[in-house]
């Protein structure tokens, strides 16, 4: 039996890729609901935390049963794990789909040909979309990890939004910090995940920006000497 071509899987693992961007998108929206249901509920509140437990644990087997599917059509065999990282990341902490956007910003930087206007609204929609999205997460998550430790600043749920709100844009007021272990931790992918969604929605404006001065230099008649 003869092999396959070598540029069959990256063309399986791309039409793969575009069939389930939108439902994954939706599952991430449903896993995240879920574990805002289990954080944000009363405990006595049944059955909505073992709805919720539910939710959660079938929205990750779709994103484990994707990853397993993209790394067989890769055709990378175990060095998937390492040139796709990210991906992994965000099986090991669903949370952080999110940032799935910046493999998104990467694939408009490395396209050769002039990339079209409406590409960088997209990613610049894109970006803005996943900082609500990130923020909301990382929101959840430091309030489950800070609002009875000894010390907190952040007791409530609009406490930790206003701490995402404030690490997100680099403003850093610091009157809401977290004072755990793992809430510094959480806060500290929090701000470098605000560097790069800040560098990606300012490169992307800058670029569109200088394609569009491009194209008014170009309808521009030349002038006479």
């Amino acid at each position: 039996m003869s092999d396959r071509p070598a540029s069959e899987a990256p063309d399986r693992l791309t039409r793969w890729e575009q069939r389930t961007e939108v439902p994954l998108f939706a599952a991430g929206l449903l896993f995240l609901t879920g574990y805002a249901v289990r954080v944000l509920a009363p405990h006595d509140a049944q059955p909505w935390h073992d709805i919720a437990l539910t939710l959660v644990w079938s929205t990750w087997l779709l994103f484990l049963v994707d990853y397993t599917t993209r790394l067989r059509l890769s055709g990378l065999g175990s060095r998937f794990v390492r040139v796709h990282w990210l991906d992994t990341l965000v099986l090991l902490l669903p949370l952080l789909r999110p940032l799935r956007m910046v493999q998104v910003y990467l694939a408009v930087q490395r396209r050769r040909e002039r990339p079209r206007l409406d590409l960088y609204a997209r990613v610049m929609a894109y970006a803005g979309l996943t900082a609500v999205l990130l923020g909301f997460a990382a929101s959840l998550a430091v309030y489950h990890l800070e609002h009875r430790a000894p010390g907190a600043s952040i007791r409530t749920f609009g406490d930790a939004v206003w701490w995402a709100c404030a690490t997100l844009t680099t403003v850093g007021y610091g009157d809401a910090t977290p004072v755990t272990f793992w809430g510094r931790v959480v806060a500290a992918g929090l701000m470098a995940c605000g560097l790069a969604l800040l560098g990606a929605v300012t490169g992307s404006f800058s670029s569109w920006l200088i394609q569009v001065f491009a194209r008014e230099d170009e309808k521009r008649p030349p002038e006479r000497g």
